[in-house]
């Protein structure tokens, strides 16, 4: 098996612009011996999103890719129907705000009554049906081979990335086989799931042969989330809570972390697994090393 050791940006339909100017700000500030430094921090923006006349919530984002990150939460809280025609998504820079239209006329003042706060970063928010939405999900049989988790966090690790560059930040990547396709970030991994799953809806991307690549927890609502998305692999570097667990075995859904260099934990769905690799064979993770600033 070969694993890659290097990620072409071209690679990827959609990858992190760690050099974009909105996304961070330059900070000054000393280290532990008093020496003065700048480093690059993530900017908060809010984002309001409607959903045609209703106001449905106010998220804290780094502020790309507004537009997927409504469609994708509308989608995932099940504000969008499957059948739903989409007419229109206005995106105004200045107030902040992202309109999202249909067809069908929307009402949902009972739902926001009924919200759950969630342990997601930014706090995150599922609304209190979520849950039944996942009655009757049928996620797609298939094979996992091990050489492509391998490879896959090989290459996403190498991926130059506003993590890299500016830390808290989580990333979500969506993969097909042993390929990265489209990775986002953002300060709380539910926003950059949402913008994957905006952007399936957007493209019309099948859900049935993907993976979904998070560096951050899998907890309840990110299962949640990939199964109401229709991805049948959910991967992290990150560990697990027992909800997501029992939820991800509720669904058939399979379910890796602690993905690091030659290691990983599944814990659920390991009937798709397909043991083609040599864990021996790979090479362990290297430590993380940050970009210095200019100033250092």
């Amino acid at each position: 098996m070969q694993l890659a050791t290097a990620q072409e940006p071209s690679d990827f339909i959609i990858a992190p612009d760690p050099a974009a100017p909105r996304l961070t700000r330059a900070v000054e500030g000393v280290d532990q011996t008093g020496a003065p430094g700048r480093i690059a921090v993530v900017e908060e923006r809010p984002l309001t999103i409607y959903l045609n006349s209703q106001e449905i919530v106010t998220a804290m984002t780094i502020g790309d890719y507004p537009e997927y990150l409504a469609l994708g939460f509308l989608k995932n809280q099940g504000m969008l129907l499957p059948d739903d025609t989409v007419t229109g998504v206005d995106y105004d820079e200045e107030l902040e705000t992202v309109v999202v239209r249909t067809a069908r006329k929307t009402s949902y003042e009972e739902k926001l009554k009924k919200k759950t706060r969630t342990s997601g970063c930014a706090v995150g928010t599922v609304f209190g049906d979520m849950m039944e939405g996942l009655e009757g999900v049928t996620l797609p049989a298939g094979e996992l081979r091990t050489s492509w988790l391998y490879t896959l966090s090989a290459r996403i690790n190498r991926t130059p990335s506003l993590y890299l560059e500016a830390g808290a930040i989580h990333g979500t990547v969506l993969c097909r086989e042993d390929r990265p396709l489209v990775y986002m970030e953002d300060v709380g991994r539910h926003n950059a799931v949402d913008k994957i799953a905006g952007w399936m809806l957007q493209t019309g991307e099948g859900a049935a042969d993907k993976i979904l690549y998070t560096t951050g927890r899998l907890t309840s609502e990110m299962v949640i989330k990939t199964a109401m998305m229709g991805i049948p692999v959910l991967a992290s570097r990150s560990g697990f809570t027992a909800w997501g667990v029992e939820i991800a075995r509720q669904v058939g859904l399979t379910l890796i972390g602690r993905m690091r260099g030659q290691r990983f934990v599944c814990l659920s769905g390991t009937e798709r697994l397909v043991w083609d690799a040599d864990p021996s064979a790979v090479p362990e993770e290297e430590k993380k090393h940050r970009r210095k600033s200019a100033a250092e």
